[in-house]
């Protein structure tokens, strides 16, 4: 990988560090679903070839393609076929599995007999430990 080498395409813009904690194809997914979900990369945007994007950035084709499979995993990103990849509509697919994510949590509370407000507490508890806040 070459360090800090950005890759700006008319939307896209990745930059990558070497001496980052995180690996490179975790800063390429966090960039790419950072942008798409703040607006910067619209709906229907096409991105780069997996091929295309890892040449630009000096990666190894499969950190590309992990990357790209993680993001469409999460509904950021979909491919379409030879047509090629597009951002998917802004946090349709996120918002969709949130909400099963917390049925599903609601559901098995309410089987362990836990009352609203302790199973509340224990979604709290973990989203504070998540995000880190206190």
């Amino acid at each position: 990988m070459r360090e800090n080498r950005p890759v700006t395409s008319t939307n896209l813009r990745i930059s990558l560090d070497a001496s980052a904690a995180a690996a490179p194809y975790e800063q390429l997914r966090a960039q790419i679903a950072d942008q798409a979900r703040s607006g910067r990369l619209p709906a229907g945007f096409k991105l780069p070839t997996v091929r295309g994007l890892a040449q630009e950035l000096g990666l190894a084709v499969n950190t590309v393609a992990k990357a790209y499979r993680a993001l469409e995993a999460d509904g950021v990103i979909e491919t379409r076929g030879r047509h090629g990849t597009f951002v998917a509509a802004a946090g349709d697919a996120a918002a969709r599995e949130a909400a099963a994510a917390a049925q599903d949590f609601a559901d098995r509370a309410h089987r362990l007999g836990l009352t609203l407000d302790e199973a509340g507490a224990v979604a709290m508890e973990a989203l504070r430990a998540r995000y880190g806040r206190p």
